[in-house]
Order: C-alpha cells, then sequence, then structure tokens
C-alpha cells in the first residue's frame, strides 16, 4: 500500500510504503474491543471505597428489647438497613487491571492502524515541525483538514510542536513509544511522521 506524503504547509512530499501486515489487515471488532476494555482497565485508578458496618463509629449496644415490642429483633445501629450504617457489598479498594496476552495486544495495534488506513483516515507527514505558536498550528492543522486528530512521531517529538498543540482541545501528540489502540480509535483521523512509520515497521518485523 502506498500513500502520498505531504508537509505541514499541504505540500506534497512524495510517496511511502506501507507495509500490508500492519496497515493491510481486515479489522476485527472483537479484538479491539478486548485491547481498549484491558487499556482503560488497567488505567482505572481503584480508589472507590465505603464504610461497612465495621468501619463505623455507633453503638453495639442493644436498641431495644429482643422480644415483645412487635418489631424486628436488631442490636447494632452500624447495620446496613438503618440511616448513617455501614455499606453492605460496597466497593473496595483494589486493581481492575487483568492480563491480555502480548500477542493480542500487538494485533490490536495493528488493526487499529489497519482500520485508519481502510477508512481514509490515516495521513503521512514529511516531520511534525511548527513554530511554537498555537494559532499557527491550528491553521495548518484546519487547512489540511484535520480537526479531530492523534498525531504521532517519532522517538522525541519536537518541543515546539508539542507546545502548540497542547492548547488544542481535539488534537493530542505522542511520541512513537505511547502509540496505543484506544487513542488511536477516539481521534477521527491518525497522523502519522515518517519517523513514526519506519518506527512501526521496525517494531513489527
Amino acid at each position: 500500500m502506498e500513500l502520498e506524503v505531504k508537509t505541514l504547509d499541504g505540500a506534497p512530499a512524495g510517496t511511502v510504503a506501507l507495509a500490508d501486515e500492519i496497515f493491510g489487515l481486515e479489522p476485527r471488532a472483537d479484538i479491539l474491543q478486548r485491547v481498549v476494555r484491558w487499556q482503560l482497565a488497567k488505567r482505572q485508578a481503584g480508589t472507590h471505597k465505603t464504610l461497612t458496618r465495621t468501619e463505623i463509629s455507633k453503638t453495639g449496644k442493644k436498641m431495644y428489647r429482643q422480644k415483645g415490642t412487635g418489631g424486628a429483633r436488631h442490636g447494632n445501629k452500624a447495620a446496613p438497613q438503618f440511616r448513617g450504617g455501614g455499606k453492605a457489598f460496597g466497593p473496595v479498594v483494589r486493581s481492575h487491571a487483568h492480563d491480555l496476552p502480548k500477542k493480542v495486544r500487538a494485533l490490536g495495534l495493528k488493526l487499529a492502524l489497519s482500520s485508519k488506513a481502510q477508512t481514509s483516515s490515516l495521513v503521512i507527514l514529511d516531520q511534525a515541525v511548527s513554530e511554537p505558536k498555537t494559532k499557527v498550528l491550528a491553521g495548518k492543522l484546519a487547512a489540511l483538514g484535520l480537526s479531530n486528530v492523534l498525531i504521532v512521531d517519532g522517538a522525541e517529538p519536537q518541543a515546539e510542536f508539542r507546545l502548540a498543540a497542547r492548547a488544542l482541545r481535539d488534537v493530542d501528540v505522542l511520541p512513537i513509544q505511547g502509540i496505543n489502540v484506544y487513542d488511536i480509535l477516539r481521534r477521527d483521523t491518525l497522523v502519522l511522521t515518517k519517523a513514526a512509520v519506519s518506527a512501526l515497521e521496525e517494531r513489527f518485523k
């Protein structure tokens, strides 16, 4: 598969051949769903917590006599059925992370890249270089028809480019080490620099 390479100013900069084993796979929603679920579960804080009846500061004295009142038998104000009592089976601090095989994770990334390529939502840039001015970068992206976009550069994106992009709400900039399925799918368009394409091919060869 060959795609045209553009500069950030919109000028043509040749073409690049994309490996079919990375960008030419038939997308599978089940694999993408598994990888996204794994990502979101792994980053979930898991700090939710409610107090149980053993953690509530209430008296343990029996409230009234056992028999003869015509009501239910109770002996502790911290029981869940009382106002201010502990929560029964409430959430506890825990990790939501679960395992996912490395081969499935790698396949998920390839499928996400392939889905963008097949829907013509993949743009190849010569390089992501800009002056540190948000207004200038916004104008260049608008001229390319890019509004909701993930831009992936090489190992170290240009600092000025990241400064210019960080104030744009629907523009994300990542180094190649940070490329992931969730961020690819949540943006309408994926932009890869030539350095990012080379790094991906090196990674999966």
